[in-house]
């Protein structure tokens, strides 16, 4: 009987391990990381649920027990619509409505007497056990390329989250501080969401007056542990992406720039009601103060200063939408929609606009932080929100103009070569292929140059040629064409942003393109070819190889820099890495084109589901940069373009406002922000370089 029981107990403990054998990667992965959020949304629930108890049975009001049946109501009525009538994007906003409501309730609800007792203890080690679960499946989710980045400044779920949690702590403690102090967070996190250049400052800052100037500005007492977990269901996600999201700048400000007209111009009205309620709450600031003889002509100058300021704010705004408008009605005139509109709006002229723009809300922001230094009121809890308010919002539009000034409007050039022969002889030299294998080759290689002038159609990079041999090309061949190439320049006479060198062969093992006549041509040789070409112009050079050895240039690109002749170059290499077969009569591995097929396909075509990182792909994708890559940026208007476009949108009575512009500019009082950006960047490419690079040229360079 035992030998019975010992043998099926190890025929089912080896029949689980067969089965989680072949359960395990990806699935495993994804199951684990599932149960992670589970278990956390398990934690908050009977946190929220002990903390609502715990404090009706200290106070023992009626108001407190109605409140704890109508949330169980309204948890039941979430389950029976998401269960019974398919509702689920109702039940989801009403479980994340009564989320936020209850968290509000348990941070601003509270005694003296709960501090130490047993429940209130527990509630808080589960609220801190949620925080901790959330974050850790969502910094695993990101780690193993599970996210989806979807284009929205706040999800569903945050918005009532942010509703619940304003309108409670509003009802609570009777203070409109609290409401506008969410309204803040909310601005705070899309600022992270679509990355603006002043994202690090705002964070610091609200981080800093939220906890020791609004929070005990107020007469509530509040719980830290449930304000904590507030903060960290919203923030995680954004603060996350902030760091792992690969998303272009106008697929993240793609929720603005799609949106319709009417709706980008009905913010104006709520921004100038905001506006208009900072200016009055620092001016109630001068009844408060001593020497009124010195506060009010300094800040009537302020105030006029800062009204001209806004009003130029303003104009650019609505400018700004003019401009979008008609970009949007020529995608659709062109029926391609939001894809092309990175492109339409590089030819109407949005770059210009926006980095004009861009300093003249540089001149707004320090209107605003001079104003409020000058009304400073550290007691008032509202001026502070307010304050806060105001601040993210035109920081918010400062990344919009600037985000877009240094991606749009990029002028590019391409060149392809393919020679297709993925042979070679013990010398060196390139070898046909047999005969019967060459009509297979130039099917495929005719099919490599048709998806490459499609991918420079597509993102309007001018064409200057494709060539295509099957005899090879000698060096010198090699050496005049791509030094031609490298010397194109647009029609106005400067060089172009971006050169893209597409190049399909034989390579050797080192990665050295394998020539006619035994010749080799090396990665330092191109890379000195345009350090003489580009000198003295900020260009970037970025080579798509589709060839058996691209590897080792990958890795050769990041050592450019390394070397001082090179400092300043920016060079990127895009590869592939094939497979060998797993099965020779299959003949499954990956060969020539694969990869410019679905690398085309994946920058042509945003519905493409092509998955990089999905295991056992007969080509995976490689890329690398050089040190500097990420400092790369496009060349700043002069002082004659900002007087012209001033002259074309403002009146006269604020051509003043252009020196001023000017010298702000010239000031770059937020210089430490991109610096800290900068090295940011440099650290992210060099040792944790993302999944999928955006160039800001409308592609994207991918890894696996």
């Amino acid at each position: 009987m035992s030998r019975f029981m010992r043998y099926g107990v190890t025929h089912c403990v080896r029949a689980a391990m067969a089965r989680l054998q072949e359960l395990r990667g990806e699935a495993t992965i994804r199951s684990s990381m599932r149960a992670l959020d589970y278990l956390s949304r398990v934690s908050l629930l009977v946190g929220i649920c002990l903390g609502i108890y715990s404090r009706w049975e200290i106070s023992q009001e009626a108001n407190m027990l109605i409140i704890f049946v109508l949330a169980l109501v309204v948890l039941g009525l979430a389950i029976v619509l998401h269960c019974y009538f398919h509702m689920e994007k109702v039940s989801q906003s009403l479980i994340h409505l009564w989320q936020g409501s209850l968290l509000g309730l348990l941070c601003f609800v509270g005694s003296p007497a709960l501090d130490h007792g047993v429940k209130e203890q527990t509630t808080n080690y589960l609220l801190l056990t949620s925080m901790v679960l959330r974050t850790l499946w969502a910094l695993l989710e990101r780690i193993c390329g599970c996210a989806k980045y979807r284009p929205a400044f706040l999800t569903t779920a945050e918005r009532m989250e942010l509703v619940g949690f304003g309108i409670v702590s509003f009802v609570v403690s009777s203070s409109p501080s609290v409401a506008v102090f969410v309204g803040a967070l909310a601005v705070l996190m899309v600022v992270l969401r679509v990355k603006a250049v002043l994202t690090i400052p705002n964070l610091v800052g609200f981080a800093f007056f939220g906890e020791f100037l609004l929070i005990k500005g107020l007469d509530v007492s509040t719980n830290k542990f449930a304000l904590a977990c507030f903060l960290s269901q919203l923030m995680c996600d954004p603060l996350l992406d902030y760091y792992f999201s690969g998303s272009s700048v106008t697929e993240r400000w793609q929720p603005f720039l799609a949106a319709g007209g009417w709706r980008r111009l009905s913010l104006l009205p709520l921004l100038l009601v905001v506006e208009v309620t900072f200016l009055v709450l620092a001016a109630c600031k001068l009844s408060d103060g001593g020497q009124l003889y010195l506060m009010i002509p300094a800040f009537v100058v302020c105030m006029l200063f800062w009204g001209i300021i806004h009003l130029v704010f303003l104009i650019t705004l609505w400018g700004f939408n003019t401009k979008i408008s008609a970009c949007q009605r020529v995608c659709l005139a062109q029926g391609s929609g939001f894809n092309s509109l990175d492109k339409v709006m590089a030819s109407k002229g949005v770059r210009h606009f926006c980095l004009i723009s861009q300093r003249l809300v540089l001149l707004t922001l320090l209107s605003t932080l001079i104003l409020a230094a000058l009304a400073w009121m550290s007691v008032c809890s509202l001026s502070i929100s307010v304050s806060l308010l105001v601040l993210l919002l035109e920081s918010l539009f400062h990344g919009l103009f600037h985000e877009l000034g240094n991606s749009l409007g990029g002028t590019c050039v391409g060149y392809a070569v393919v020679i297709p022969t993925n042979y070679c002889s013990l010398d060196g030299q390139p070898m046909l292929l047999p005969p019967d294998q060459v009509q297979q080759l130039n099917q495929r290689s005719t099919d490599m140059l048709n998806k490459v002038q499609l991918f420079f159609a597509h993102h309007m990079i001018e064409n200057f040629g494709c060539d295509y041999s099957t005899s090879g090309l000698s060096l010198e061949a090699m050496q005049a064409k791509l030094r031609s190439f490298l010397e194109q320049r647009t029609a106005d006479g400067p060089r172009h942003d971006t050169y893209v060198l597409y190049y399909s062969g034989h390579t050797h093992r080192t990665g050295e393109w394998a020539l006619a006549g035994g010749d080799t041509l090396q990665l330092d040789q191109i890379v000195k070819w345009w350090r003489e070409k580009n000198a003295g112009a900020c260009s970037r050079l970025i080579l798509v190889l589709d060839v058996e050895n691209a590897l080792p240039w990958t890795k050769e690109v990041g050592r450019v820099e390394a070397v001082r002749e090179y400092s300043g170059i920016y060079v990127a290499v895009q590869g592939a890495t094939l497979s060998p077969a797993s099965d020779p009569e299959v003949q499954d591995a990956g060969q020539l084109g694969d990869f410019t097929h679905r690398w085309v396909e994946f920058n042509c075509n945003p519905g493409a589901d092509i998955r990089w990182s999905e295991p056992g792909r007969p080509v995976s994708a490689v890329y690398g940069v050089s040190h500097h890559w990420g400092d790369y940026s496009l060349h700043l208007p002069t002082e004659g373009d900002v007087n012209r476009h001033w002259q074309t949108y403002f009146p006269r009575v604020t051509y003043p406002v252009v020196r001023l512009a000017l010298w702000a500019c010239g000031l770059d009082v937020f210089w430490s922000c991109g610096v800290f950006q900068r090295y940011l960047r440099r650290f992210k490419l060099n040792w944790f370089p993302p999944a999928i690079l955006d160039t800001g040229q409308g592609f994207k360079l991918v890894r696996s």
